[in-house]
């Protein structure tokens, strides 16, 4: 069954974390094999362990899309095998997986008595406080990394919803999916994986804290020449490398080419955002006006003074932690280049350090 050239979770399982998180290439077979493992533990169990399916948006979980989630290995004949017949396939309703069997007298599936899966989107976690699950042993939650935007604090609320799974058990396994679209992702600032962006394909990382460990892998290529590769032969593009190779995502973001001197910068301020330091520079030439970003690799001289933007709150007047805010005279004026898209990076890097900066500053805790 399964095809060995797919994802497998045998190298990260051996480091027995509870946390297992997985990053990697599309459609690497790195959620097959999640969901794979989660049937075999409830079947090996005697269909008593169950398995939670966390997403990020309630739309992901609506019954169209929830139903084809276990389709590939339906179709695969997993189910059927590792049943030895009693069950070939899964079905999905109230927020349920259950296994399944076409009954031809009733012409209609009947499903297993106990649920194989529960669903839970964080956006409407507060549904799920008051509900015991005492039978999940395994988390999967997919598609934790985005491009577009989290949800505002979303790391309380995933840490929410796993405690409302796990109460106060500790023999849960957490298994986390992403695809290599967001190295700045607030989950590795909240859960102290600080060398995700420096890691190579094909390795593992392994945090401690206290008894809690994390196994981070990024997933080696599972075929550098996939037929599919075709298709996405373009010149120099990011995004497709990402597609085809698992290299992370970068957009292209507009780059300097002017020279222009000390004397023609009007104002510095700086970003201060995870463990990157920019320094913004807004410079006024004879024919051009503009913000050039780039990476500061020594400390702010005016700490005290420099407009400062940070995701922390800081109670000093000279800090400012919304890049687009239009609260006063000058931060009109810094908001002003990026609604204009006059900004220019140093790199298509320092450009998605920026990008994610915003995302992530332009909630506010009180609207």
């Amino acid at each position: 069954m399964g095809d060995n050239k797919f994802y497998s979770l045998d190298r990260i399982f051996q480091l027995e974390a509870e946390y297992n998180i997985i990053i990697g290439e599309r459609s690497n077979g790195k959620t097959y094999a999640s969901l794979l493992h989660g049937i075999k533990q409830h079947v090996q169990s005697g269909y008593v362990h169950q398995t939670a399916i966390i997403r990020r948006w309630k739309e992901d979980l609506k019954v169209r899309r929830a139903q084809s989630m276990f389709d590939a290995i339906v179709n695969n004949g997993e189910i059927e095998h590792l049943t030895n017949g009693k069950y070939s396939n899964v079905v999905y309703t109230t927020g349920r997986w259950y296994l399944s069997n076409y009954d031809e007298d009733l012409e209609k599936h009947v499903t297993a008595p106990e649920p194989l899966a529960f669903s839970f989107a964080l956006s409407d976690m507060e549904h799920d406080k008051s509900t015991s699950y005492p039978k999940i042993k395994t988390i999967i939650f997919d598609e934790f990394l985005t491009r577009r935007y989290y949800l505002p604090d979303e790391f309380i609320l995933f840490i929410n919803t796993l405690s409302t799974i796990i109460r106060q058990r500790g023999d849960v396994q957490i298994i986390m999916l992403g695809n290599t679209v967001n190295k700045y992702s607030p989950y590795f600032k909240e859960m102290g994986l600080s060398n995700v962006k420096n890691m190579e394909q094909g390795t593992i990382d392994v945090y401690e804290f206290g008894k809690l460990k994390i196994a981070v892998e990024y997933a080696d290529n599972t075929s550098h020449e996939k037929k599919s590769n075709k298709y996405f032969a373009f010149d120099d593009s990011a995004g497709v490398n990402m597609v085809i190779n698992g290299a992370w995502e970068l957009d292209i973001y507009p780059h300097l080419k002017v020279d222009f001197d000390k004397s023609d910068i009007l104002f510095i301020y700086f970003i201060k955002f995870n463990d990157r330091l920019l320094q913004c520079e807004i410079v006024q030439t004879d024919t051009d006006l503009f913000t050039y970003v780039h990476e500061k690799t020594t400390p702010i001289q005016s700490p005290d003074k420099d407009i400062i933007y940070s995701l922390k709150h800081n109670e000093k007047v000279n800090y400012r932690r919304r890049l687009l805010s239009k609260t006063d005279k000058l931060s009109k004026k810094i908001a002003m280049f990026y609604a204009q898209e006059n900004v220019f990076f140093q790199n298509n890097e320092i450009g998605d350090v920026v990008r994610n900066y915003i995302q992530q500053s332009s909630k506010s805790q009180f609207s």
